[in-house]
């Protein structure tokens, strides 16, 4: 598996179907299950964000991640992230790969550390990879989230130290 800059023209479609399958089960993005295609443009590849995918040796895009500057300005040095891996190829470590992936990139880039702003508290998989990697829990906002089978839950702010090397 290899991870790559996203081509907009080429990966569109299939980050769209990535995209759009893991936000319709409305229990681990905040965006809205029905969000159309035609704002992927915005939510996953605008100018200021930085677009990868994860594509196997037969050319399939397995996952994907963004990485782009937290806040603007005085506030642009801490990085963002979001990661979506295809759920037909969950549990091949392709997220792992995504989160390297985009640790030495933030480093690379010169970013001093990644927040992750809102990460569902049920979504435990995902919480326990971030902590894994060093992503300490530094907040909680109770019933951020309208879960679409539980209803309101707590959310998490995560955030990473990225030292200069």
């Amino acid at each position: 598996m290899i991870i790559r800059i996203a081509d907009k023209e080429q990966d569109y479609d299939k980050v769209w179907d990535i995209f759009s399958n893991v936000i319709k089960t409305g229990d681990t993005y905040v965006f809205d299950p029905n969000t159309p295609k035609e704002l992927l443009h915005k939510n996953w590849f605008a100018d200021y964000m930085d677009t990868f995918v994860a594509v196997d040796d037969n050319g399939e895009i397995l996952g994907t991640y963004i990485i782009k500057p937290n806040q603007i300005d005085l506030g642009d040095h801490i990085a963002n992230c979001g990661y979506m891996v295809n759920p037909k190829y969950q549990g091949r470590g392709t997220g792992k790969l995504l989160c390297e992936h985009s640790i030495q990139f933030a480093k690379d880039k010169g970013y001093l550390g990644i927040q992750f702003n809102i990460v569902v508290s049920t979504n435990t998989i995902a919480v326990e990879l971030w902590k894994k990697y060093g992503f300490e829990i530094i907040g909680t906002t109770p019933k951020g989230f309208r879960h679409k089978s539980l209803g309101l839950v707590d959310t998490y702010i995560m955030f990473k130290d990225l030292p200069a090397n």
